[in-house]
């Protein structure tokens, strides 16, 4: 089975929306919420899965939303259409798998099973251990400047899958 198969296949996609309607969160430009997208899902997936198949899928725009900082300056939030969203997760389900063995045991942001509270106690275990020194780094618009040429082709070391990756 590709990999594009595994995920659109019903079984993750069901798992997917299930995970973006527990996650909640707001509409996107399209104002579809959460409560309507298993709905949207049964009307129209298969037309979905043609134009995701074909390399006709193009994502909405996000809404884009202004959060403040305790510096008092704003950082800027994109929020992705639900129906995004879902094919989003269905994605990082699928390549989590591939993905998550290689991943550093020290990093906490963004991974499944894992916390603040967990990453607070490893700090704690290293500050118990002697140390002294932490570093905090916040890389300013960090996902506004991702070269997505070069993460492809980090993503194609681990994914040699042309209908996945195009």
């Amino acid at each position: 089975m590709e990999l594009i198969e595994k995920i659109l296949c019903e079984e993750n996609l069901q798992k997917a929306i299930r995970k973006v309607k527990k996650n909640k969160g707001a509409p996107g430009v399209d104002k579809m919420t959460v409560q309507e997208v298993e709905e949207w899902f049964n009307q129209y997936k298969e037309d979905l899965i043609s134009k995701i198949l074909n390399k006709q899928y193009k994502p909405m725009p996000v809404k884009r939303v202004y959060i403040p900082k305790p510096n008092g300056k704003q950082r800027p939030l994109g929020i992705p259409t639900v129906v995004d969203r879902v094919i989003q997760q269905a994605m990082l389900q699928v390549l989590s798998e591939i993905y998550e063995p290689v991943f550093s045991e020290h990093s906490y942001g963004f991974r499944p099973n894992r916390s603040a509270h967990m990453a607070m106690e490893e700090v704690l275990s290293y500050l118990n251990e002697g140390y002294e020194w932490i570093v905090d780094l916040d890389i300013e618009k960090f996902f506004d400047t991702v070269n997505h040429d070069k993460l492809i082709s980090i993503l194609r070391e681990r994914v040699n899958d042309s209908k996945t990756l195009h």
